[in-house]
């Protein structure tokens, strides 16, 4: 091995300041699911590759350009798995978990794709989500949309975010769209870029999402959904929109959004900020209601959602993540109180409270060391105080200094 070691690229470490953050976003979603009455779901990093190929879209960029394909030594074709959606839905059906209907899933963990690496965008990223299965009513779009907006809230970004909506009708409504949008971009096809030139043959609605220049311009005068939708798909857009006006969430109609994958109908919708550059969507989502079917499983309404954790820890107030737990630190004075304070450290923690023990330098640098760190108290052992049965307690935050039973640590209230 020549040259420095490095991470790949696409790839970082973590460092505890890093995952501060991240494990305050993680928890912050964890909670809001466990009260949407969501539960954790894992599923395995690695898949059959037919797992994400045949349901993400042989058009979809994710598949065509992104996906970690590998053959394993027994010859099958395996995928490291590039987001969440797809592995729930076939553990659903592999589960057996039809007859369990409604059911609500909540993940989090790493997800792969090979891109070109940029701001808040990494080729091992982290992605959570949330999967309601088993309601067709639009009223799950609105709690499952709610669900979200709660969790910007809890971690401080609400306000730099803004929720985009759009429908895709359903079945019918696509397919006269469909044939309009064919229609329309086989009259313009020599400008298309070689990608929308694919997918006017496999996914003409995948255009509408392209970032091409030529393409947007094309875009601007397509034909518009709106003009196809049905009946029965506009009455279930309006009440999507309703429920999410009587709760307050603000919104902003776009109705070139059609989200990156080809297994979404009616309800489209993304979180996006000015905050991150190019990469603006924070959070995204949508219904699903053909997914499991075309898996090989029974006709399932889906609505869910999913975001990427790196992006929300770039723009979650880093002071919220500090921890608001009072840390102790465990100050041995001299040889005997440094032996007798590994014990004093653990009894403080079986009180289920932070202690950190410095165990090197002169006391005067571990004082100088737990004040940096940020630590509330003290506790000062020295040779007088092993012998006498007692503890030396300063608390950094008056200066107050005391000194107490060893009796006494026990029940200490030690307050931040």
């Amino acid at each position: 091995m020549s040259g420095k070691l490095q991470t790949v690229r696409g790839t970082r470490d973590l460092l505890p300041e890093d995952n501060l953050v991240f494990r305050f976003v993680e928890e912050s979603a964890y909670q809001k699911a466990k009260l949407y009455g969501y539960g954790e779901i894992e599923t395995p990093i690695f898949e059959f590759s037919d797992v994400f190929h045949r349901t993400l879209g042989e058009t979809s960029d994710v598949v065509s350009k992104e996906t970690y394909d590998f053959t394993d030594r027994g010859g099958e074709s395996l995928t490291l798995r590039p987001e969440g959606t797809a592995g729930v839905a076939r553990s659903f059906i592999s589960e057996g978990m039809s007859q369990l209907l409604p059911l609500k899933f909540y993940y989090s963990g790493p997800m792969f794709r090979y891109e070109r690496p940029q701001k808040g965008r990494y080729r091992q990223f982290f992605q959570l989500g949330a999967e309601c299965l088993g309601y067709d009513t639009p009223l799950a779009d609105v709690e499952c949309i709610a669900m979200a907006w709660d969790l910007l809230k809890q971690i401080g970004i609400s306000a730099e975010c803004v929720l985009e909506i759009n429908t895709l009708g359903d079945a019918e409504s696509r397919a006269a769209y469909r044939d309009a949008l064919v229609a329309y971009f086989k009259s313009h096809e020599s400008e298309l870029s070689a990608d929308s030139k694919t997918r006017l043959e496999k996914n003409p609605l995948r255009i509408l999402d392209s970032k091409d220049e030529g393409d947007k311009k094309l875009n601007a005068n397509a034909p518009k959904f709106e003009t196809y939708l049905n009946e029965n798909s506009k009455n279930f857009f309006k009440k999507v929109l309703a429920g999410i006006e009587k709760l307050g969430i603000p919104y902003k109609l776009n109705p070139l959004l059609v989200r990156g994958l080809d297994y979404y109908c009616h309800t489209v919708f993304e979180f996006t900020t000015s905050k991150l550059g190019a990469q603006g969507t924070v959070l995204a989502g949508g219904r699903y209601d053909g997914l499991v079917e075309t898996m090989g499983g029974p006709k399932t309404p889906a609505v869910g959602w999913a975001a990427g954790i790196d992006r929300l820890a770039d723009l979650t107030p880093k002071e919220l993540a500090v921890s608001k737990e009072v840390l102790i630190a465990i100050i041995g004075a001299d040889e005997a109180g440094d032996e007798e304070s590994v014990k004093l450290a653990h009894e403080i923690r079986s009180r289920g409270l932070k202690a950190e023990n410095f165990l090197s330098g002169k006391m005067g640098k571990k004082m100088q060391k737990a004040n940096n760190k940020g630590a509330h108290y003290a506790l000062i052992l020295g040779g007088n105080e092993v012998t006498n049965n007692t503890v030396t307690v300063k608390n950094f935050q008056s200066g107050e200094q005391t000194t107490v039973s060893r009796s006494e640590i026990a029940t200490f209230d030690f307050k931040i």
